[in-house]
């Protein structure tokens, strides 16, 4: 087949693309550059250049051609902005799931031609068909699994995906990096939000929303005992950077209109339930609302599962109760739900 194969200069997405030319099909590399030169310099050096260097160096070891392809304003007007915007109402927004929906499988599918059979990515998921039906399937990785970050997409989307290593564990693909000896065979995983890499997620919105003084207050007891420099900075369930003694202390609600941030010690007591939710803006990967009352879901990449029992209010709408307390329900988080090993779909807390 015609491939075009989004490549980051990490471990997996050169590994997927190595798969792809071993394979014999005619491939094509793809960088996608969504930061202008200078627009990270307030956080220090800019890393999409350390990317571009290991991308240049595979494609040029496995003679593939590359094409970089720059999709900056598209990726600050889609993306970027929503994320701003999101923490400024207190939500808890996740900018890899719409930059997987809106960039990656959405604006990059309109700037290749459609001479291009498939869309190969590095991603650990599988891909698999059903009475004519595109299934998402967890990687047997439970750990790198990424099922989660690609659970908006639409079958029109899914149909064009591959996933060269999906059926693979992490130690098969990083021995396979040896194996072809990459050029970047030992460098290490990255992480953090796409847009980010290894900047701080904080420093990108003090940067753009900046700081203002709000006190922490007990919840149990409505005593000031600290201060905090914005809302914006936590998100609920969170336990790192409260810097407060006798904790450990966890963020249990917001006040926006007035830059509050209540935490608590007590917050795992039995009477603090943390079970009931309320989901809209759900999307269906089959286009049709499951029948299943009873799914596993994930609150969190990375988070166990926690089995529910889900009423369906509409077709986008549904409330759930979840067997066990999550550690953090927030709104504007991604609840994705899963039967089985398989992904369905998702949809954000309100």
């Amino acid at each position: 087949m015609k491939i075009a194969a989004l490549v980051s200069g990490g471990v997996d997405s050169s590994v997927a693309l190595c798969l792809l030319k071993d394979q014999g099909h005619d491939v094509t590399a793809f960088y996608l550059k969504i930061w202008l030169n200078d627009e990270l310099s307030y956080l220090g050096d800019c890393p999409w250049q350390d990317d571009l260097y290991h991308v240049q160096a595979v494609c040029e070891k496995l003679q593939v051609p590359l094409i970089i392809v720059s999709l900056q304003q598209e990726y600050h007007d889609r993306i970027v902005s929503y994320t701003i915007e999101q923490v400024k109402q207190g939500k808890t927004p996740n900018p890899d799931m719409l930059c997987n929906q809106f960039i990656k499988f959405g604006l990059f599918f309109e700037k290749i031609d459609a001479s291009y059979e498939k869309v190969a990515t590095g991603h650990y998921a599988q891909l698999i068909t059903i009475d004519n039906n595109y299934v998402l399937r967890q990687s047997p990785d439970s750990v790198k699994d990424q099922t989660y970050f690609l659970s908006r997409l639409t079958q029109q989307q899914l149909a064009r995906c591959l996933f060269p290593i999906g059926h693979l564990h992490k130690s098969d693909v990083r021995a396979l990096a040896h194996q072809f000896a990459m050029p970047n065979k030992e460098r290490k995983d990255s992480q953090g939000i796409c847009f980010l890499g290894k900047f701080k997620f904080r420093d990108f919105i003090k940067h753009h929303i900046g700081q203002r003084t709000g006190d922490l207050i007990e919840y149990e007891t409505g005593k000031k005992i600290g201060t905090h420099e914005g809302f914006w900075f936590y998100t609920i369930g969170q336990r790192q950077g409260l810097r407060l003694a006798g904790g450990p202390w966890y963020v249990v609600a917001k006040n926006m209109s007035h830059n509050i941030v209540y935490v608590s010690r007590s917050y795992y007591a039995p009477e603090k339930n943390r079970t009931v939710l309320t989901v809209h803006d759900c999307h269906w990967l089959s286009g049709i609302v499951p029948s299943r009352q009873e799914l596993r879901v994930k609150l969190r990449h990375g988070a166990p599962f926690n089995n529910a029992l889900i009423t369906y209010n509409s077709p986008t709408s549904c409330h759930l109760v979840l067997q066990e307390n999550d550690q953090g329900i927030a709104a504007g988080q991604f609840v994705v739900f899963y039967h089985d090993n398989d992904c369905l779909g998702s949809g954000i807390i309100a």
